[in-house]
């Protein structure tokens, strides 16, 4: 199967009064994509930040991520969940989570199947509210992730502004990109968007971004959130005008939804206008002998 309808969520985020309205909110996200025969389903980063207005919020945020960290395990089970019950592959943004020893707090991606089961990518480069005010450290791996239609990376927000990652990806034959991110003003999603479709021209691939909309007044770093949910494609006769297949309204809680077709992708990397992904490895060895030339004034 080569053509997949995928969905990408501009989630707003509100504060909750229980598990439960969390729950209801996403699982009502779910059961839309469904009714929509969406195989693939993108949550924004940091959506579950929602439950930490069910705490003392005028503690330290840094007690309350590793108190949200410490629900990791209740939220993959609940999410998982969800997969199985509706049959679907649920990229599931983000939480905080611990690392194996519980030393360190991770920014994590999980991706669920149709059968329950998941696996995690965690995010490679930490901003700066991250590494300074949440004390969050970077993941070390990148994966790539195998379905029967096709394979796909998750690069977390400011992971997509780093050209390598998605090129590491393309080369192992992902033939799409989900960036689920959490943005507080118009620059920081600009950064993350502009990136995000430069990575589809310059590997060829469809991109999936999926951005944090609302506030969360309580809570720093979240308190404003700026985006606009869109599917990117390479810039190419096969694809769409703009290399843009769908977009959201900005700011406005909604799904989008498009019909993605990785056959596309192939022919594209093998006949297209041009072939940036296999001319890369020319650039590539160029690098590798970069002449220094002094001009004199």
């Amino acid at each position: 199967m080569s053509r997949i309808r995928v969905a990408s969520l501009q989630y707003y985020i509100r504060p909750v009064k229980s598990f439960n309205d969390f729950a209801m909110q996403a699982e009502a996200f779910v059961e839309t994509a469904r009714d929509y025969k969406v195989r693939l389903l993108v949550f924004p980063e940091y959506f579950t930040v929602q439950l930490l207005t069910l705490g003392e919020n005028r503690r330290p945020i840094t007690e309350q991520i590793r108190d949200l960290a410490a629900q990791e395990e209740r939220i993959v089970e609940f999410m998982s969940g969800l997969a199985k019950k509706h049959k679907v592959i649920l990229v599931g943004g983000t939480l905080p989570g611990f690392n194996e020893d519980k030393s360190k707090v991770l920014n994590k991606c999980y991706v669920y199947a149709p059968d329950g089961g998941y696996d995690v990518q965690n995010k490679l480069h930490m901003t700066r509210f991250e590494k300074e005010e949440w004390f969050i450290s970077p993941g070390t791996r990148l994966r790539v992730f195998e379905t029967d239609f096709g394979k796909f990376a998750v690069t977390i927000c400011y992971d997509v502004e780093f050209p390598e990652i998605a090129r590491a990806a393309a080369r192992s034959g992902a033939h799409f990109l989900v960036v689920p991110s959490c943005t507080d003003d118009r620059q920081g999603y600009l950064r993350v968007r502009y990136c995000a479709q430069a990575r589809a021209i310059e590997n060829q691939m469809y991109v999936i971004h999926s951005p944090l909309v609302g506030s969360l007044p309580t809570v720093p770093a979240v308190s404003m959130n700026y985006g606009q949910a869109a599917i990117y494609t390479p810039s190419d006769y096969s694809f769409s005008r703009d290399g843009l297949l769908a977009e959201g309204a900005v700011n406005q809680e909604s799904m989008i939804i498009g019909d993605i077709n990785l056959s596309l992708i192939e022919e594209s990397r093998e006949n297209g206008t041009v072939l940036p992904l296999r001319d890369s490895q020319t650039t590539s060895e160029l690098l590798k002998v970069v002449d220094n030339v002094r001009i004199s004034n």
